[in-house]
């Protein structure tokens, strides 16, 4: 019984310390975002990702368009088509012309999801205020995301979460990794609640052979 009294309370002092971590600076910032980005329908974004390793050499470069509407997204990056309709990952390859079927996970960090990009500061995460920076013509403010679930596992340290003052919304996100490099997204466009059909959202396989469609699904 003592051991369990004492587990319980470790239990509870950790969550105490882990709720006294967030800043309140950064939670009206958060919560600004939150409140702002819950209330769009549909997200249509033209975005920028850059890879840089620790000496900040530039890696990898490429400019991907995003269709989001809930837990379905279309999303254009050079070579593929991703396509999601809340259940069903089809990732398709535009040079080998191969499509790629799995199921859908919300949690994985494996699966591309650009909703992540404008939601990703929602759980598992305890925040903190650094400052405000220029991006562009806007002003925006930068939060630092500390990863709680199982932050040994993670390929990044800290997130670094650029918010526009004015239009409280994503700017930018960039990802500190352990090994020293960044991994950047910049929003360079973002509209939202624009019109977008279902049809958007799932990915027709009528045109290819046998052959071009993998299925890893259950």
């Amino acid at each position: 019984m003592k051991k369990i009294i004492s587990l319980l309370l470790i239990s509870f002092s950790l969550n105490v310390l882990a709720q006294s971590a967030q800043d309140p600076k950064a939670k009206v910032i958060l919560d600004d975002l939150s409140k702002t980005t819950k209330g769009y329908k549909t997200i249509t974004a033209d975005f920028v990702f850059v890879m840089a390793n620790k000496d900040k050499k530039q890696l990898e470069k490429w400019v991907g368009k995003a269709q989001i509407k809930g837990q379905k997204f279309r999303m254009e990056i050079p070579g593929n088509t991703i396509v999601c309709d809340g259940k069903t990952l089809w990732n398709y390859n535009k040079d080998a012309k191969e499509v790629t079927i799995k199921n859908f996970e919300v949690a994985s960090d494996d699966q591309l999801n650009p909703s992540k990009i404008f939601t990703i500061y929602e759980t598992g995460f305890n925040y903190k205020y650094d400052k405000d920076e220029k991006v562009g013509t806007s002003t925006c403010a930068i939060v630092d995301l500390y990863p709680t679930i199982k932050p040994e596992k993670k390929k990044f340290h800290t997130i670094k979460l650029y918010v526009d003052r004015t239009k409280k919304q994503v700017a930018l996100v960039k990802m500190m990794m352990k090994d020293g490099g960044t991994t950047t997204y910049e929003v360079k466009s973002l509209k939202p609640n624009t019109e977008i059909v279902e049809t958007t959202f799932t990915f027709d396989t009528k045109g290819l052979k046998a052959d071009q469609i993998i299925d890893e699904r259950d």
